[in-house]
């Protein structure tokens, strides 16, 4: 991953600078178009009016890492701005695939032109919540999610892992690795996360309970409602997706 991180540079995926770089909890703007200013950990804008930034760094880092990619695995990213963190999966997994979705045309359009060099890698211009999503080894989600979509948790495979930050309530925000299991998915909370809300995936209309903060951390598997019914041991239910503080097992067993 090390080799990935300097092999892919991060400038050749952001507009010109100076670039407006999140600072406590504004933005300021670099004193030149130094590459230097984008090798701090820093958050810069894409898009300030829409809050929309090129994340940090040592975030992704660390979530790459939960994941592990590996070559010939098939990724199907969420929300990738304007394809820095795209073309770094692509790295890990060449020769395997990296499916880009992006909603926003302007930050798609940037995309597809700065992963023009990316040979294992599709830009979709779309709503990734109502597109066809492949079959696929890893799913990784920038945007935050209030309940995973159907589609997302069928095209997992085996094994297969999806990273997301879980925001099942405007005060609850946590990155969690779903891994798909024979039975159910397991669930690792790994850090706080605080995202902008996924267009599609971000309402909480369907949820018959919403965890609080301190439920959501205790979450060890989730649940289709079509394979198990949600028990008492639920820490979230949704329509079509419930989570549990139990670990997953055969339900059966």
């Amino acid at each position: 991953m090390k080799r990935a991180f300097e092999t892919v540079l991060r400038e050749d995926y952001l507009p010109p600078g100076p670039w407006q770089i999140m600072v406590g909890n504004s933005y300021v703007e670099t004193p030149s178009a130094d590459p230097l200013y984008l090798y701090q950990n820093n958050l810069i804008a894409l898009d300030l009016p829409k809050g929309i930034n090129n994340g940090e760094p040592f975030l992704h880092a660390s979530w790459i890492g939960a994941v592990a990619p590996q070559p010939e695995e098939t990724v199907c990213h969420v929300g990738v701005g304007t394809g820095y963190y795209s073309a770094i999966l692509a790295n890990l997994v060449a020769p395997g695939m990296v499916h880009a979705f992006e909603i926003d045309d302007a930050l798609a359009y940037a995309a597809r032109t700065n992963l023009a060099g990316c040979s294992n890698v599709t830009l979709v211009n779309a709503d990734a919540t109502h597109s066809e999503i492949p079959a696929c080894d890893l799913i990784y989600v920038n945007a935050g999610v209030a309940a995973p979509p159907l589609s997302w948790l069928r095209a997992l495979s085996e094994n297969g892992r999806m990273i997301m930050p879980w925001r099942p309530s405007r005060w609850v925000g946590l990155a969690i690795v779903l891994t798909r299991r024979k039975q159910g998915f397991e669930v690792k909370p790994i850090a706080p996360a605080w995202f902008i809300p996924c267009i599609g995936a971000s309402g909480f209309d369907g949820f018959s309970k919403v965890p609080t903060s301190e439920q959501a951390w205790s979450t060890r598997s989730a649940w289709l409602s079509s394979d198990r019914s949600p028990d008492q041991s639920a820490t979230a239910i949704c329509e079509h997706v419930w989570f549990s503080s139990d670990r997953a097992k055969d339900p059966d067993a």
